[in-house]
């Protein structure tokens, strides 16, 4: 085992106008669980696959360990890969699969056995050994290629997006077995996803990319109770945080009949940020709220997701189009229904509606 450090590391794939990652500044602890996540082209996978050797540093470097590994080969590294494919070998049954870097490496039958076995009883898969890939399920073989990874024994492990091609359901009950095999392991792993509920439920921190440079490292809780800028606080949190642009009037940003007292010394145009839990149903008379119309009721039995638009002429703007308002399940909504809200007010957040920085 040992720490992962990311030290103004750049990569730029050939003809590209611009890097896919650069300058990425990251320190992962020993031991640590850390997920890369953000949207497609954020610079993600590229990131793991530098620390695994599979692509080129251009600057800056890359430590495992405290030693600098930029100029190594992948299997100079110790580094176990999972894949988003699995890339099983078909004619070979589980067992040959798991242990067949152990026996290109030299080790002994008996050691290989020993050790096939030993992964085999952590992931529930000593029934399996001696079939091969085609009768398997898309579970059993992402556990398969978490096997082949486990008997290397390797300092590091990258998992780019090993969850994707499995069913919802299946993506729920895996990803609770890999966070939970890990802890139990103690390996340093990074993880990467585009999913942020993947994200927010495996990591012990989460890092946060986009368009190739990393917005914020942190708890998945910091990250969500204090995000740096809107980028990150739209991107965490299902749904996500309604950022609403609006003008500062008097030391307040006006959002029709509510006015929102903002930080000292901000003026002009401002953007507010709201959970959608964050909101409380006011009654139809209070002037003092935001009027909302009712588009969609998202119903998920123990809460539902009114996602509305701004009542006409209101004076401000919702990004995306549209406002979500989180409504426990004994409160009935309507398509098509006026709303009146207002946020809870040590729940709200001020963005600079220029650069997207936090403003406290």
């Amino acid at each position: 085992m040992a720490s992962v450090n990311f030290v103004g590391t750049t990569h730029r794939y050939a003809g590209a106008p611009h890097p896919s990652v650069e300058g990425l500044d990251l320190e992962i602890a020993d031991g640590e669980f850390l997920v890369l996540v953000g949207p497609s082209g954020c610079g993600k996978s590229t990131s793991l696959r530098m620390l695994a050797g599979l692509e080129a540093v251009e600057s800056g470097r890359i430590e495992i360990g405290g030693k600098d590994v930029s100029g190594l080969a992948p299997k100079e590294r110790d580094v176990a890969m999972v894949f988003q494919n699995y890339a099983l070998y078909p004619n070979m049954t589980v067992a040959d699969n798991m242990g067949f870097a152990l026996r290109n490496a030299g080790m002994s039958k008996e050691d290989t056995r020993s050790r096939v076995e030993e992964a085999a009883r952590m992931l529930e898969l000593e029934p399996l050994l001696d079939r091969r890939p085609g009768k398997l399920s898309g579970g059993q073989r992402q556990r398969v290629a978490m096997g082949r990874a486990i008997v290397r024994r390797p300092e590091v492990f990258c998992m780019d997006e090993p969850l994707s091609n499995l069913d919802a359901k299946l993506r729920v009950s895996t990803r609770s077995q890999i966070a939970g095999l890990q802890r139990r392991l103690g390996t340093t792993t990074v993880y990467v996803t585009h999913d942020q509920v993947e994200a927010m439920t495996m990591g012990d921190r989460v890092a946060v990319l986009k368009a190739g440079h990393l917005q914020q490292v942190a708890s998945p809780r910091e990250l969500y109770a204090n995000p740096v800028n809107d980028f990150v606080a739209s991107f965490i949190g299902s749904p996500a945080m309604n950022l609403l642009e609006a003008d500062v009037q008097n030391g307040h940003a006006v959002l029709g009949g509510l006015r929102v007292p903002v930080p000292s010394g901000h003026g002009g145009r401002i953007v507010v940020g709201v959970r959608p839990e964050s909101w409380d149903l006011v009654g139809e008379n209070d002037s003092e709220s935001v009027e909302l119309v009712t588009d969609l009721v998202e119903e998920l039995g123990a809460e539902s997701f009114a996602y509305s638009t701004p009542a006409a002429d209101a004076g401000w703007t919702a990004r995306g189009g549209r406002v979500v308002v989180r409504v426990d399940r004994r409160t009935v909504v309507d398509p098509r229904q006026r709303l009146r809200v207002r946020p809870a007010p040590d729940e709200v957040f001020f963005f600079d509606a220029e650069s997207g920085d936090r403003i406290r």
